[in-house]
């Protein structure tokens, strides 16, 4: 697999390890790759390769394949990775560079180009924009599923799983294809007695504390000053047409496009196809 071709690479950062994989020259163009939820920087193993004027910097998130877990008084929050995410591209000496983020990833992409719009040159949004909007008046109920859920999570022993084989299995019995369960499951897992247990923070699954209101999401697109190309996947969350309203209705420079395949469609779909949309778009410049 072509995730074998990357290299490694890891930062200290806030008493944290920051892991990652990269592809291509370090003299090439800077793009930042951000993973969807529970799934970490092989997400992108299958694009970046075909991205070839591009050095490619994908990263795990915390919680997620070989960066560290939050400590237990910490969060999960989507803003929670800026400041280890902004540390990392400082470190990588990028004064200005291009981003792609999945699910999850693309959420925290947003939410990142809005709050540094000089340094995000193009925002690429696999199959998400924002997240959804939590009315205000749902506040303390959302707090409360919140502290439910964390103690719960918190005093569940995590599970062991007998074989890669059964990893790859549960995740594909929860919607994930077999090709993209092979490239990610290794990733996320490490070896202990008697099998093996997930990376993955159990604390992802649970609630969020707080929730951005729809004002506040409104507020985040249109600080977003660099060009957004879109895509939504046909099997995916294209089939949400919310997604594809905020979009049109909150960036200023927006190309959208709907593509065949799931949710992950960038790395067991058309991925030739999807790197000639992304390509052609990051060569394009900003207005």
């Amino acid at each position: 697999m072509s995730v074998h071709a990357a290299q490694a690479m890891e930062w200290q950062l806030d008493s944290l390890t920051i892991a990652g994989l990269a592809w291509g020259d370090p003299a090439g163009k800077p793009l930042l790759a951000l993973h969807g939820w529970l799934d970490n920087a092989a997400s992108f193993s299958e694009l970046a390769p075909l991205l070839t004027d591009y050095y490619v910097v994908a990263l795990d998130l915390t919680g997620h394949g070989h960066s560290s877990r939050r400590s237990p008084d910490a969060s999960y929050q989507i803003w929670d990775d800026l400041p280890q995410i902004t540390a990392v591209v400082q470190a990588l000496g990028w004064q200005e560079f291009a981003l792609v983020g999945h699910s999850r990833g693309a959420i925290i992409g947003t939410l990142l180009s809005s709050a540094r719009p000089d340094q995000v040159s193009h925002l690429v949004l696999l199959d998400a924009v924002a997240p959804e909007p939590v009315p205000e008046e749902r506040f303390a109920a959302q707090l409360g599923r919140f502290l439910d859920q964390r103690a719960q999570l918190m005093a569940r022993e995590e599970r062991v799983l007998t074989s890669v084989e059964d990893a790859i299995a549960l995740r594909q019995s929860r919607g994930l294809s077999r090709a993209a369960a092979e490239t990610l499951v290794p990733r996320s897992l490490v070896e202990v007695p008697g099998g093996y247990r997930w990376t993955n923070d159990p604390r992802l699954n649970g609630a969020s504390a707080v929730k951005l209101t729809a004002g506040q999401i409104s507020a985040a697109l249109a600080a977003v000053t660099a060009p957004v190309l879109l895509l939504l996947a046909e099997g995916g969350h294209g089939r949400y047409p919310e997604i594809l309203a905020s979009a049109e209705e909150g960036f200023a420079q927006l190309t959208t496009q709907t593509v065949a395949g799931s949710h992950h469609f960038h790395l067991d779909g058309d991925v030739t196809s999807i790197a000639r949309l992304i390509d052609g778009f990051l060569r394009r410049e900003p207005t």
